[in-house]
C-alpha cells in the first residue's frame, strides 16, 4: 500500500525531472506556473470521498498506482485512420499526450487559423501563450487541474482570429498505447476564439491496446464577444483507462457557447465542465450522455457561474448504465449577486437496466441574485414496458426493440447538437454502443437499484 509521502515523492521525482526538460522550462512566468501548481497538488493531494466534489467517486486508484510520466509513443498511419472524423477541416494527432505532425493533417488551413501543439507554440509565440494559458483554469479549487498545470506541456493550440467562421470541425485525436508499466499523460490545449468567430472543437480520447493509463487533460477554451464555439469531449478509451477532463470555458459578452459530451469508454472517468458567464447576454448549453456497463464509473461535475446579468444557460444530461456501472451526474448552478435576469434549467435524466447499475445524481443551485429564473431536476427510470411490448406485438424482435428504446432516449442529446460532421460522427459512435447493449441478454422483472441525493435543505424534482 503506497503511503501519501511515498505517492507524493513519486510525483516530486517526476516533477522535477520534467521541469529541466520542459518546453519553456528557460521561461520564468511558465516556471512560476508550473511551481505554484505543483505546490498546490502536494498542499492538498488527491481528493477523496469526503471532499464534498468528489463524494460518489473513490479515486484511491489513481492514488496508489505509481505512474511514470509517458514520452511519446508510436502509432502508424492505419492506425490513427481508423479513428478518423470524416468531413473534419483538419486533424491534430497526439500520442501519449504529446503532438504528432507527421500523423497530422494541418495544411491549406484557412487565413486567420492557427493550428498546432502547444509545445511548439510556447518556443516559438510564448508571449501569445502567456496572455491566456493559466489565467482562467482554477488549481485551487481543484487538485486535478494543479497537477496538470504542473506537468502541462503538449496539447492543442487553436487561434481564431476575429470574424472568422469555420463550418468544418477542428479533431483533436488524443492516443494512448499500450506500455508494460503505468503511464500518465497530461494534455493542455488552449482554444482562443476572438470577437465574432465561430468554430467547432472534436476532442477524442481513444486506445491502442490495453494497459493501466492515466490521462489527465485540461482544455481553456476563451470566446470573445459574439463568438459561436461548440466544443464536443468524446471519450472512447478501454476500461482500464483512467481519464479525468476538464473543460473551463471563458465567456465575454453575447458569446455563445456549446459543450457536448459523449462518454463512451474509460473504467473510471471524470468529466468536470466549468463555464463563466463574463459578458451580459452570453448563452451556454452543456449536453451530454453517458452509456456504462460492466464495472464503469462515470462522473459528471458541472459548475455553471453567471457572473453577468442577461446570460442563459441550460444543462441537460442523459444517462444509460446496464450491469454493475456506476454513474453520477453533479450539476451545480451558481448565479452571482450582479448576474440578474439570469435564466437557467437543469435536467438530468437516466435508465438503469440491471438492478446492479447505480445512479448518483445531485442537481444543486446557489442563487445570490433575486430576479432570476432557474430550475433543475432529475429522472430515473428502466425501459418501459409496455413500450417494448407495443413493439414487439407489431412483429420486432426484442433487441431491435430494445435497440429502438434506447436510441430515442440517446437521440434526446443528439438531437441538440448543430447538424454537420461531428454530430453525424458522433450518432454513429453512439448507435454501436446502444446496439451492444440491446443485445445483451433481456433481464426479466428487474427493478434498478437508485441513489438520489439532493442538498441539505433544498427540494427539487424528481420524476418517474
Amino acid at each position: 500500500m503506497i503511503t501519501a509521502t511515498e505517492q507524493l515523492g513519486t510525483y516530486l521525482d517526476s516533477f522535477t525531472e520534467f521541469q529541466k526538460r520542459a518546453a519553456g522550462h528557460n521561461l520564468p512566468w511558465l516556471r512560476e506556473l508550473r511551481e505554484n501548481a505543483f505546490a498546490r497538488f502536494c498542499e492538498v493531494g488527491f481528493p477523496t470521498t469526503h471532499d464534498e466534489d468528489w463524494r460518489f467517486t473513490n479515486v484511491a486508484a489513481i492514488a496508489r498506482t505509481r505512474f511514470r510520466l509517458a514520452e511519446r509513443g508510436k502509432a502508424t498511419i492505419a492506425q490513427v485512420q481508423q479513428f478518423h472524423l470524416p468531413g473534419a477541416l483538419c486533424l491534430l494527432v497526439f500520442v501519449d499526450g504529446h503532438f504528432v505532425r507527421e500523423l497530422s493533417t494541418i495544411e491549406d488551413l484557412p487565413a486567420g487559423v492557427k493550428v498546432g501543439g502547444l509545445a511548439e507554440e510556447i518556443k516559438s509565440n510564448s508571449s501569445g501563450v502567456e496572455s491566456h494559458l493559466g489565467h482562467y483554469l482554477n488549481t485551487q479549487r481543484d487538485a486535478f487541474s494543479a497537477l496538470n498545470t504542473a506537468f502541462g506541456e503538449d496539447g492543442a493550440y487553436i487561434h481564431i482570429r476575429k470574424g472568422i467562421v469555420l463550418e468544418a470541425p477542428i479533431h483533436l485525436l488524443f492516443i494512448s498505447t499500450a506500455s508494460n508499466e503505468p503511464l500518465m499523460t497530461h494534455p493542455r490545449n488552449l482554444v482562443v476564439a476572438e470577437h465574432e468567430s465561430q468554430v467547432t472543437v472534436v476532442e477524442d480520447y481513444v486506445s491502442i491496446g490495453e494497459s493501466v493509463a492515466f490521462c489527465n487533460t485540461a482544455t481553456e477554451l476563451v470566446v470573445g464577444e459574439n463568438g459561436n464555439v461548440s466544443h464536443y469531449m468524446l471519450e472512447r478509451e478501454h476500461k482500464q483507462a483512467f481519464n479525468i477532463s476538464t473543460l473551463r470555458i471563458q465567456q465575454e459578452r453575447s458569446a455563445n457557447v456549446s459543450s457536448h459530451s459523449v462518454l463512451l469508454g474509460g473504467g473510471l472517468v471524470r468529466n468536470n465542465v466549468h463555464p463563466v458567464l463574463a459578458g451580459d447576454g452570453g448563452e451556454c448549453l452543456i449536453n451530454g450522455l453517458f452509456i456504462g456497463n460492466g464495472r464503469q464509473h462515470l462522473d459528471n461535475y458541472m459548475l455553471v457561474e453567471h457572473a453577468s446579468p442577461h446570460c442563459g444557460s441550460r444543462q441537460f444530461y442523459n444517462g444509460i448504465l446496464d450491469d454493475h456501472a456506476h454513474g453520477v451526474f453533479h450539476g451545480r448552478i451558481v448565479v452571482h449577486k450582479d448576474a440578474q435576469k439570469t435564466d437557467a434549467k437543469q435536467t438530468n435524466r437516466n435508465l438503469l437496466l440491471s438492478d446492479d447499475a447505480q445512479i448518483d445524481t445531485k442537481p444543486q443551485l446557489e442563487i445570490y441574485a433575486d430576479d432570476v429564473k432557474c430550475t433543475h431536476g432529475a429522472t430515473i427510470g428502466q425501459i418501459e414496458e409496455n413500450a417494448l411490448f407495443y413493439l414487439r406485438s407489431r412483429g420486432i424482435d426484442e433487441i431491435s426493440a430494445r435497440k429502438l428504446l434506447l436510441m430515442a432516449f440517446a437521440s434526446e442529446c443528439l438531437d441538440r447538437m448543430h447538424p454537420g460532421a461531428a454530430r453525424e460522427h458522433v450518432e454513429k459512435l453512439i448507435h454501436q454502443h446502444v446496439l451492444q447493449l440491446a443485445a445483451a441478454t433481456p433481464r426479466e422483472n428487474q427493478q434498478p437499484r437508485t441513489k438520489v441525493s439532493a442538498p441539505h435543505g433544498r427540494n427539487w424534482e424528481e420524476i418517474g
